[in-house]
């Protein structure tokens, strides 16, 4: 059965949304997001909880709910459910994609603000190349720097997910400089994103990324190395694999 969602006016609260999103929750889907996101004892999602709703069901509700007051939105943000996080990022997404300078400053303060319940891979790769990266990029960058330092695995994520708007822009040298500061990183999920990201600058300069991998041959991490090359032709593939 389809489960139709109310309007959504800007009087629509936070308990409204969540009515909604408990309405269509899955158990099925659910106990399977669980696994997928790793959420067992000392994995990297420990303890997270889900409602079991698809990717496409979240997206067509973050353009139901566009309208939702960014307080309103906050604490979806802070909700112990997984979905709801990921709903509210959405929306945060869309309020800053279509807001006016003081609603994008609004919403990437509250970004920044709430760091902390944007903690898993899948909440920063569907906002910090949205969010973070346009927010940087005519401004300070230190930001950058801050949170690929920092101890905390998703920040260092956000920190490089967040160049993905520089690499589209093309501006290649941000990916490279946070590489070359994230290549000693010990969490796979960190080697993956930065692979994602120097994969994506070689579609913008192939000479220039590759340059860059031979340099750091023996020093690039083996994930992060097959995640950038996974677009080249085989025995280019099999070249730098033999070369590291």
């Amino acid at each position: 059965m389809t489960v139709r969602t109310p309007p959504a006016p800007e009087t629509t609260t936070a308990q409204d949304v969540l009515a909604v999103l408990h309405g269509m929750a899955d158990p099925v889907r659910a106990a399977q997001s669980a696994g997928y996101f790793k959420t067992g004892p000392g994995e990297y999602g420990e303890g997270d909880k889900f409602l079991g709703l698809s990717a496409p069901r979240q997206h067509a509700l973050s353009k139901h709910y566009r309208l939702l007051p960014l307080h309103e939105a906050d604490i979806l943000l802070r909700n112990p459910y997984h979905d709801a996080r990921a709903l509210a990022l959405l929306i945060l997404v869309l309020r800053y994609r279509r807001g006016n300078a003081t609603a994008r400053d609004q919403v990437f303060a509250l970004y920044l603000e709430r760091l902390d319940f944007i903690n898993n891979w899948d909440l920063v790769d569907c906002s910090a190349p949205y969010i973070i990266g346009p927010h940087l990029r005519f401004g300070d960058r230190s930001l950058l720097v801050e949170l690929a330092a920092s101890p905390d695995i998703w920040r260092r994520r956000v920190a490089i997910l967040a160049t993905l708007h520089f690499i589209r822009a093309g501006e290649l040298v941000p990916t490279l400089e946070l590489c070359d500061r994230l290549i000693g990183d010990r969490h796979d999920l960190v080697h993956k994103a930065c692979g994602w990201m120097l994969r994506e600058a070689m579609k913008r300069d192939g000479t220039l990324v590759e340059d860059w991998l031979i340099a750091r041959a023996g020093r690039v991490p083996r994930t992060m190395l097959r995640y950038a090359i996974e677009r080249l032709e085989p025995d280019r593939r099999k070249w730098h694999i033999a070369l590291r």
